[in-house]
């Protein structure tokens, strides 16, 4: 099933109006969602917008707070985000960092008590939009075990490196285990296999059985032991940087509501010779052999713009289900 752009944010904006968000902050976390799926990324557009209703109205997210500023020191700003809606302080946050990297060539923004921001990638377009390199990264609620442990200890905590370009933005936005735990659900809704092994079942063997990895709790991470440790040390960084919640500490509140985040802008050097560089890095890319005659090589983000395109021409596709139940609300 297909809706418009334009009618799938108007129906967020509406739901979000019935809950005293402000006619602005409506519209921006409106657009957000909406652009969430528009790019492909169900699993926080149109998905997980009903869990966003379900923490506003739980008082996890407060629609009514803004960010403050806490200390800076150098290029580095440290921010609280007053459990202020996660991806409106998210947006604030790289801009902020856009701002410092344009007036210093670089800037670091580090916000405490946020909320989940949703797609992660979106504050990697926002900086590559803006011609600048930008690096994202947030903890989360413990959903996946350290390597060589049964106990989830660790955030699936998200990775994005955007690279601005001028035929289309180098985006990379990567979860921090095969699959998200979004991308599982979604597959258990389904009732579909995953294409590869994203977890283990209760008997600690490989699976493609998304229903029973999210039961069994066991997480597959990325590059098994290497996914671990940057999941380790991406918490500490943003742990330390905004003087914030842990995983741990995150975990023990019982929800997923302040979280640590970061955002980095880098000013790259303008010219030909910059631009050189990054085409032929990814024609190079391009040049392996493709695994399948009918498929191509590409670049993080290149598919996002391809299902950009076609969900503004057909509409964006939704899940008939959750849809109804978006109307609703």
């Amino acid at each position: 099933m297909r809706i418009p752009f334009h009618e799938l944010k108007a129906e967020f904006k509406r739901v979000l109006l019935s809950l005293h968000f402000t006619d602005a902050k409506a519209e921006a976390c409106a657009t957000i969602f909406a652009e969430n799926s528009r790019d492909g990324v169900y699993t926080h557009g149109l998905n997980r917008f009903p869990t966003f209703v379900g923490h506003v109205k739980g008082g996890l997210v407060k629609p009514d707070e803004e960010p403050t500023k806490e200390g800076r020191f150098g290029a580095l700003e440290q921010w609280n985000g007053n459990y202020g809606p996660g991806m409106l302080n998210a947006r604030f946050c790289m801009d902020r960092a856009i701002a410092l990297a344009n007036e210093s060539g670089i800037g670091c923004i580090a916000i405490k008590n946020t909320n989940h921001w949703m797609r992660a990638g979106t504050y990697g377009w926002q900086a590559a939009e803006a011609g600048l390199i930008g690096i994202c990264f947030t903890n989360t609620i413990a959903n996946l075990p350290p390597w060589g442990g049964l106990d989830p200890r660790l955030g699936n905590n998200p990775l994005v490196i955007a690279v601005p370009r001028k035929e289309g933005h180098v985006v990379l936005d990567m979860a921090i285990s095969q699959y998200s735990v979004g991308k599982l659900m979604q597959y258990k809704s389904k009732g579909e296999a995953l294409p590869l092994p994203g977890g283990y079942d209760d008997e600690g063997n490989l699976s493609t059985d998304a229903a029973g990895i999210l039961e069994s709790k066991r997480i597959l991470p990325v590059g098994f032991w290497k996914g671990s440790g940057l999941s380790l040390v991406l918490d500490l960084l943003a742990t330390v940087l905004s003087g914030g919640n842990s995983t741990a500490k995150i975990t023990q509140s019982g929800a997923e509501a302040g979280v640590s985040q970061v955002f980095i802008c880098i000013k790259p050097s303008s010219g030909q010779q910059t631009t050189s560089l990054i085409e032929e890095i990814i024609a190079y890319t391009k040049t392996s052999a493709p695994e399948n005659a009918d498929s191509s090589i590409s670049y993080p983000g290149e598919n996002t713009l391809k299902t950009r395109e076609k969900n503004l021409r057909e509409g964006v596709l939704v899940d008939e289900k959750i849809w109804e139940v978006v109307k609703g609300l």
